[in-house]
């Protein structure tokens, strides 16, 4: 399994991921969030275009997510947000029902996509073994 596919796979076993972003008043804000899907080689989320979480990533792109899993284990990831008009991924992340709930189309124009540019990861657990870590 490729380092990419190994993140993919953890998050998506764990769906609901908190992302952490510095807020426009300097303080750390940290709220649930949702990987959408993989696709050319790249990590991609949504978001609404008018959610303090937008403004707060175009402001500062540096974000890092984290969750874990009921066996313990746990990720972090952080990169730089990119965000990026295309119709392609925007329409992968409307398949899932619940983006679809609230978002209705792919081309709603408040519906914004990102990815992550200079990904790392890291996956740990309470095992005693060394975190493995990911450049992705």
């Amino acid at each position: 399994m490729s380092n990419i596919e190994t993140i993919v796979e953890f998050l998506q076993a764990n769906p609901v991921q908190y992302l952490a972003t510095v807020g426009r008043d300097g303080k750390a804000k940290c709220r649930p969030f949702m990987f959408s899907h993989l696709q050319d080689g790249k990590l991609w989320f949504c978001t609404n275009s008018k959610k303090d979480v937008y403004a707060e990533m175009q402001e500062n792109p540096y974000i890092e997510i984290s969750t874990s899993s009921p066996e313990y284990a746990w990720i972090r990831l952080n990169g730089k947000v990119v965000f990026e008009d295309n119709m392609q991924a925007k329409e992968g992340a409307i398949a899932n029902p619940i983006v679809k709930s609230q978002y209705g189309t792919a081309d709603n124009p408040i519906f914004e996509v990102f990815y992550l540019a200079e990904a790392h990861a890291t996956i740990a657990d309470f095992s005693g073994n060394p975190p493995q870590s990911f450049d992705l």
